[in-house]
């Protein structure tokens, strides 16, 4: 990691704007550091979590009946799709450099991702030190999308594996794109995984944490091969100690709302930290309008403080805590107006500045 990572701020995927310009011009404007090309379902509602991913996806189908997404197992097209997924994940972990021709193939394009061209223009002109790109979580994808028979395809072990790969190739063309215009900038990728506050409940209780945790890993280990920060996204309570016992580099929580639960997994955060993990605090609420409206700067900080405090009274060095910390909103900021996604963001870029004044000095 590097040495000024402390209290960087970036931002989780979504913004409510309906203008692409805008929306980067926002981005830069209060993340400028550490940047990310927005989700814009307002835009397209294939940009949409959910549906972003899916292009050119093996196995997806759309039901022109409904308009929902589903898994064929059976398709000819399926079978041939599955052995090039093979093939090419194959040769990528198997290169030192990424290929630029199987990456396209995994490619999202315009349709998908309208912010795109705009924010790649961007980030040549600003050359910033961190990029940050995101890419849906193989649980969260996986229960979410059913097969023929309606059952979740995260069950199906070789769909499983199709689900990360894909996954995989997605969050690899992102960064392949960040370093053809920026190649000195670090990428971060996070992994959007909200179905993992549900890990362990009645609704996913035959889905086995090692499953997951392996799902991550694969991500993890390839995405390492290239030199990148990975993390995990999760906006409510979740089995952490999955999580921080994975190969992750950063998590990322609600530290708003859910500190108080985070903190009973200091045992095993401690362990991360001392192998170099990061922690990103989502402390600018974006999921709780009221919320937002009525808090200020101050109390921002206090979170911060009180959260790092419950970590303090469990037995971690508060100094260790300070040197991994990144900001975040709590969440995407797509379900807020744009006046509040605004303020969001600029109550993101006050709280990073404010916590480095106070504490960078005193963690050289």
């Amino acid at each position: 990691m590097r040495d000024n990572i402390n209290f960087l701020a970036t931002a989780i995927g979504s913004l409510p704007h309906s203008n692409p310009q805008d929306a980067i011009d926002l981005i830069f404007e209060t993340i400028g550091n550490a940047p990310l090309c927005p989700q814009l379902s307002k835009v397209n509602p294939n940009e949409d979590m959910l549906t972003q991913y899916t292009e050119n996806f093996p196995g997806i189908k759309i039901d022109t009946k409904t308009n929902k997404r589903y898994a064929d197992f059976n398709s000819d097209d399926y079978f041939t799709a599955l052995e090039e997924l093979f093939v090419d994940f194959e040769e990528i972990i198997s290169s030192d450099e990424l290929n630029d021709e199987i990456l396209k193939k995994y490619g999202i394009s315009d349709e998908y991702y309208s912010a795109f061209p705009i924010f790649i223009k961007r980030l040549k002109e600003e050359q910033p030190e961190y990029v940050k790109g995101q890419i849906i979580g193989p649980f969260t994808f996986g229960t979410s999308t059913l097969d023929t028979e309606k059952k979740c395809t995260f069950y199906d072990e070789t769909y499983r594996e199709v689900i990360t790969k894909t996954l995989t190739m997605k969050a690899l063309w992102q960064v392949n794109e960040f370093k053809k215009v920026a190649p000195k900038t670090k990428p971060i990728i996070f992994i959007d995984e909200p179905t993992m506050s549900q890990l362990g409940t009645s609704a996913y209780i035959t889905v086995s944490p090692d499953d997951v945790k392996a799902t991550i890993n694969q991500i993890a280990e390839t995405l390492h091969q290239y030199d990148i920060i990975v993390g995990m996204h999760c906006c409510g309570k979740a089995d952490w100690e999955t999580v921080l016992d994975s190969k992750l580099d950063l998590i990322n929580f609600d530290a708003f709302f859910f500190s108080q639960n985070f903190s009973l997994f200091a045992t095993s955060l401690d362990k991360f930290l001392n192998r170099g993990g990061l922690i990103a605090w989502g402390i600018v609420p974006t999921l709780d309008t009221d919320a937002l409206q009525n808090t200020n700067i101050n109390k921002l900080i206090n979170i911060y403080e009180n959260a790092k405090n419950l970590l303090v009274a469990k037995g971690i060095k508060e100094n260790k805590i300070i040197k991994a910390s990144i900001i975040t909103p709590s969440c995407g900021a797509g379900s807020l107006n744009i006046e509040n996604a605004t303020i969001a963001m600029k109550y993101l870029k006050e709280l990073s500045a404010n916590l480095k004044q106070k504490y960078c000095t005193e963690v050289k």
